[in-house]
C-alpha cells in the first residue's frame, strides 16, 4: 500500500494529511499580495522584508509564499538573496516555502537554494504540453510539491466546466505522462472577484467551490489552494467586509479546499461575524439572490469604523 502523504518541510516536517486543518500560506511576503513588502524589495530593505516574513509565521502561517516578481528588479538575485537570508533564520525557515513566481528561471533558482521540500507556484497547460512537461520533470527532481493553475493554451477559465477539465486534463498527464507524485499536486481553480457589478462574476465563488468538490472526488490525493483575498477585490480598503467575504467563503469550502494563501494575521471565525454581515456576505458569496451585491454595499459603510482587529504597522 503506497502512502500518498503530502510531505512538505521547512527545517521541520509539515505532513498533509485527510485530518489536517485548513491550511494558511501567508501572503504577505508577495510583491503582489503587499505594497509595504514590495516597496521594502524595491528599496533593498531586506531586514525589514524578513520582519515580514516572521510576523506571517507568528501570526499562524504554516507555509509562506514568497513572489518577488517586480519588474524593476533582478528577480532571480533578489529570490536567492531573500532566501538565502530565510534559510538563516530559524524562526521562519522552520515552515516551508512556496516559492511563487512567472519565470522558470526565477523559480529554478529557488529550489535550488531553500532547504527541506519547497512548493512551486506554479505551472500549467499555458505554454503547452512540452514546456509543463519540461518544467513538472525538474520540479520532481527537486524533490518539491507544485501548484497547477487551471489555465490551458486557450488561458484562464472562469466556468465550473472548464475548470475541472482543464484540471481533469493536467492530472491525467503529470501522473501518467511525467509520473508526477499525485499527492504533490495542489490545484488552483482561479478564485475571482464578486460583487464586482458584473453579472458574470456572480457565480464565481460557487464555481470555485463547485470546482474544489469534484477534484476531490475525481483526482485522488491531489490538493486545493488558491489566492483567498482575490474574491473580496471590489471591496478593497474596507477591512471588516473583505475579512468577512474570506471568512465566509473559507467556512463554505471547508468541504474541500485544503489550503490558501491569505492574510495570516486577518482572519475572522465564521460564529463570530455581525449576523447581518455574515448574511449578506453570504447572499453574494453562495450567489443566493440577484440584489445581494447592492444590499451588501448598503450595509459595507457602517462596519468600516476600526471594528476589524489591527494588523501591527511594520512601515
Amino acid at each position: 500500500m503506497t502512502d500518498h502523504t503530502m510531505r512538505l518541510s521547512g527545517l521541520e516536517p509539515f505532513n498533509v494529511t485527510d485530518s489536517s486543518l485548513f491550511i494558511n500560506v501567508g501572503e504577505r511576503t508577495n510583491v503582489a499580495g503587499s505594497k509595504a513588502f514590495s516597496r521594502m524589495i524595491l528599496n533593498n530593505q531586506f531586514d525589514e522584508a524578513l520582519a515580514v516574513a516572521c510576523q506571517q509565521v507568528e501570526n499562524g502561517a504554516q507555509i509562506i509564499d514568497i513572489n518577488i516578481d517586480e519588474a524593476m528588479l533582478d528577480s532571480k538575485a533578489a529570490m536567492v538573496r531573500f532566501l538565502n537570508l530565510i534559510a538563516s533564520e530559524p524562526d521562519i525557515s522552520r515552515v516551508p516555502i512556496m516559492i511563487d513566481s512567472s519565470k522558470w528561471e526565477v523559480i529554478e533558482a529557488g529550489l535550488k537554494c531553500v532547504q527541506g521540500k519547497a512548493v512551486v507556484n506554479s505551472i500549467s497547460l499555458k505554454e503547452g504540453e512540452e514546456a509543463f512537461r519540461h518544467h513538472a520533470t525538474l520540479i520532481c527532481r527537486y524533490g518539491a510539491a507544485v501548484v497547477v493553475m487551471a489555465f490551458d493554451e486557450e488561458g484562464q477559465v472562469d466556468t465550473y466546466e472548464h475548470k475541472t477539465q482543464i484540471c481533469k486534463r493536467s492530472y491525467d498527464f503529470l501522473v501518467n505522462e511525467v509520473g508526477f507524485p499525485p499527492e504533490d499536486i495542489i490545484f488552483d481553480p482561479n478564485i475571482f472577484a464578486i460583487a464586482t457589478g458584473i453579472e458574470e462574476h456572480n457565480n464565481y465563488a460557487v464555481d470555485f467551490i463547485n470546482a474544489t468538490c469534484w477534484i476531490k472526488e475525481n483526482l485522488p490525493y491531489a490538493k486545493i489552494s488558491g489566492g483567498v483575498s482575490n474574491v473580496s477585490f471590489s471591496f478593497r480598503g474596507n477591512d471588516p467586509v473583505p475579512e468577512a467575504i474570506h471568512t465566509v467563503f473559507l467556512y463554505a469550502i471547508q468541504v474541500g479546499m485544503d489550503m490558501g494563501i491569505v492574510n495570516a494575521g486577518q482572519l475572522g471565525v465564521y460564529q463570530d461575524l455581525d449576523p447581518e454581515l455574515r448574511e449578506h456576505v453570504e447572499d453574494v458569496v453562495l450567489n443566493r439572490r440577484e440584489d445581494g451585491t447592492d444590499r451588501l454595499l448598503e450595509i459595507a459603510d457602517k462596519f468600516k469604523t476600526g471594528t476589524a482587529k489591527k494588523e501591527e504597522n511594520l512601515e
